[in-house]
């Protein structure tokens, strides 16, 4: 990769960070449903930089985290967010080693719901030892554990990642039809043409 293209990664990680931070500070579209709330495109500038690079992703996914921390967020919903790591590199990296994944409907709905998947996995065990040492809302404890940790926290994150990557997958597919920006992503618009 020349130097060109890693300054220009560079400037899109940085302004993926800023949405990242801004989003969760300033979204007026929240789901709350007590005691979990989801903020509506809080993965979106984490799943757009999943699908650039390795390096990008978890960049932004702990600029991503600074927002909540910023924003006053609970430390649970922080160290929520924090997690998000995992799930990011795991997801650039598979995009990094198959390109293609996002192109047919069959795969990019199976990596969408293994992405959910380790996405609420990882969220959820964030959750359980705040549950467990009663230092969470009291919403969470009237609703109990399945419900409030399992329900909420796990299946919530489960259909708010999978929202969030379909917005975020339309944004990819319409920054790709630009030659240039083509470039930026590891995960790829189309496959190449065969040459004879």
């Amino acid at each position: 990769m020349n130097s060109h293209m890693r300054l220009y990664r560079m400037v899109i990680a940085a302004l993926l960070c800023a949405i990242g931070i801004v989003i969760p500070m300033f979204s007026p579209v929240r789901l709350i449903l007590e005691p979990a709330s989801f903020t509506l495109a809080s993965h979106v500038a984490v799943f757009i930089a999943m699908f650039i690079s390795p390096a990008v992703a978890v960049s932004v996914s702990l600029g991503t985290t600074l927002g909540f921390f910023l924003g006053g967020f609970p430390i649970v919903v922080v160290l929520r967010a924090l997690s998000q790591v995992i799930f990011v590199t795991i997801g650039a990296l598979w995009l990094k080693r198959h390109p293609y994944t996002l192109l047919s409907v069959k795969s990019n709905l199976a990596f969408n719901f293994v992405m959910a998947l380790i996405h609420a996995g990882f969220e959820v065990l964030v959750v359980i030892p705040f549950y467990f040492s009663n230092t969470m809302a009291k919403g969470y404890y009237a609703k109990g554990f399945v419900v409030a940790v399992i329900l909420l926290v796990g299946v919530g994150t489960i259909i708010h990642s999978s929202i969030d990557f379909y917005i975020s997958w339309l944004l990819w597919k319409a920054v790709n039809r630009n030659r240039f920006t083509a470039e930026l992503f590891t995960a790829k618009p189309k496959r190449p043409e065969a040459t004879t």
